[in-house]
């Protein structure tokens, strides 16, 4: 299934005036990323993907319209799934969009301040460590 590309549209539009956006096709959809962090994606299955944290993913799952992204077979444990029927209004897309976007904010400035927690995702692996499914030359 194709994404949604209203969706992308009005997503975009509330994400105009944030500096160092960008957009890349992802799991089938389209990825909005800040500071090269992923914040949302508008999902190939129907609604928006947002990046929340983990903590706050708890709370959130217990809203209507809002369940647990699955990647991999796995629940992701800081993202959540918002069904389309509950980005009709626009407050409630403004509201998510602005969830993501803090969300990712919050990691860059843990992430420049080298504290725990940090995204460590979002750099090279350490050295002597191979990411997972990397392949060793032969």
């Amino acid at each position: 299934m194709a994404y949604d590309e209203d969706l992308a549209e009005r997503v975009r539009a509330l994400l105009v005036g944030e500096h160092d956006r960008a957009e890349r096709p992802m799991f089938g959809g389209l990825a909005f990323l800040l500071g090269g962090r992923m914040a949302l994606a508008v999902s190939g299955s129907g609604g928006l993907m947002v990046r929340t944290g983990a903590a706050a993913a708890q709370e959130l799952l217990e809203r209507a319209g809002v369940e647990p992204v699955v990647m991999r077979g796995r629940p992701a444990r800081a993202w959540v799934r918002v069904r389309p029927e509950a980005l009709e209004d626009g407050a409630a897309l403004q509201e998510w969009v602005s969830r993501g976007a803090a969300c990712v904010r919050e990691l860059a400035a843990e992430g420049a301040a080298g504290a725990p927690g940090s995204d460590r995702r979002s750099g090279p692996p350490a050295a002597g460590r191979r990411r997972a499914g990397a392949v060793r030359p032969g």
